[in-house]
């Protein structure tokens, strides 16, 4: 269906002489597509269009369609085509491939004046690149927390992983640890640099610190802001990758397609109890028999 202006609610912009703000368009613009007079696929009228049944200049009608699609209502905007109402976005309760959902959990959690985020995974891969959203978002000047406090629980260099692991066994030159340590290793520098940028950047208090486990963790952990925890398995599965010249045959975690599990204190009882559940272990293992982590 395309909505056009014959079809649209009685002009709004008849208010005396007053004229209506970007961020009041932006809000009846909002109600239609909320109460359903606006459907996902619909165009929505040019902004030649808006700005005559709002009574406004077209720079008014940009603001609020600017508005309304970083709210993620609108898609397809484009120059001269009308962008159209996008589509609800997935249910928060549905799994998603852990590369896809944490980055806007992570952006939401950013939102709040004081972030905390903690983490327990194999390597920093994914967490490092998710959080280049919000820091793209603070950068922007879109959000402004006063502090953020990262935690990483990652596997000690000492240890011996249950994976990834060589698909012969290991030798006395363990190849695809060598290549699992220097990957980890570099991870948590470029995460650890970006995030305490913001310090001399945006004046934003940043602590970002990391602890050892000694044991390989079967799953991965995000916990955000005490309310929410995240939580997605690792899948083994034998692969190849090229490696100093070399090919190393492996059983390994491709944690990026993993479907990350939401809970949220908010959602009831049995959330509320995974939540807590899930911070109080992270805080024990943190407490008790972890190390200083050696980059090296």
């Amino acid at each position: 269906m395309v909505v056009t202006q014959e079809n649209v609610a009685e002009n709004v912009a008849v208010n005396g002489d007053r004229k209506l703000s970007p961020q009041e368009i932006a809000g009846i613009l909002r109600d239609r597509i909320r109460s359903g007079d606006l459907k996902a696929g619909d165009r929505l009228p040019t902004q030649a269009e808006l700005a005559v049944e709002f009574g406004v200049e077209r720079g008014t009608v940009r603001q609020a369609l600017r508005a309304l699609q970083e709210d993620g209502l609108l898609s397809n905007v484009s120059k001269g085509s009308p962008p159209r109402i996008a589509e609800p976005a997935p249910d928060r309760s549905e799994p998603q491939p852990t590369m896809v959902g944490l980055a806007p959990r992570l952006a939401e959690a950013f939102s709040a004046p004081r972030v905390r985020v903690d983490a327990a995974c194999l390597t920093a891969e994914t967490l490092m690149l998710a959080l280049s959203e919000p820091v793209r978002l603070i950068h922007e000047g879109r959000i402004r927390p006063e502090s953020i406090d990262v935690r990483i629980l990652l596997p000690s260099r000492k240890i011996d992983l249950a994976f990834p692991v060589p698909v012969d066994g290991r030798g006395e030159d363990d190849a695809v640890h060598q290549r699992w340590l220097a990957q980890r290793n570099a991870q948590v520098q470029v995460l650890r640099h970006n995030l305490w940028a913001l310090r001399s950047s945006h004046g934003i208090d940043v602590h970002v610190t990391f602890r050892a486990l000694p044991f390989t963790p079967p799953v991965k952990l995000y916990l955000l802001n005490g309310t929410e925890a995240l939580i997605a398995y690792y899948m083994i599965t034998r692969r190849e990758e090229e490696w100093d010249s070399g090919t190393l045959e492996m059983y390994d975690a491709l944690g990026g397609k993993s479907l990350l599990f939401s809970f949220e204190q908010r959602a009831g009882r049995r959330d509320a109890a995974f939540v807590e559940q899930s911070q109080k272990w992270f805080d024990a293992l943190w407490e008790t028999i972890t190390t200083d982590l050696t980059l090296s």
